[in-house]
């Protein structure tokens, strides 16, 4: 399984420390191992699957999907127009 990253996700992740990108890291092993790990989504996010975890005592959501057995990392973020923003990109991305 091969793990892409779209834009959005590394412009989020230049910004995070080196403990912050180790933790993230971790969290990316094991939806690796798991991709089903994830709560998927319904309507406009379908085969969009949100994964939650914190870093200290932040909660971040990562959104990710399976593409041709591959796995794509959309977003990561706060909670804050979190979905909003996921569902823009999808729409415009949609594949």
């Amino acid at each position: 399984m091969r793990v892409y990253q779209s834009r959005s996700f590394e412009k989020k992740v230049k910004k995070f420390s080196k403990q912050e990108k180790k933790i993230l890291d971790k969290e990316v092993n094991i939806i690796v191992d798991n991709p089903a790990i994830g709560e998927g989504k319904r309507g406009d996010l379908e085969q969009v699957f949100i994964h939650k975890f914190k870093i200290k005592t932040v909660e971040h959501l990562l959104a990710y999907r399976i593409v041709d057995e591959n796995l794509e990392l959309i977003m990561l973020g706060l909670h804050e127009n979190y979905y909003r923003d996921l569902k823009k990109y999808v729409k415009k991305n949609k594949k």
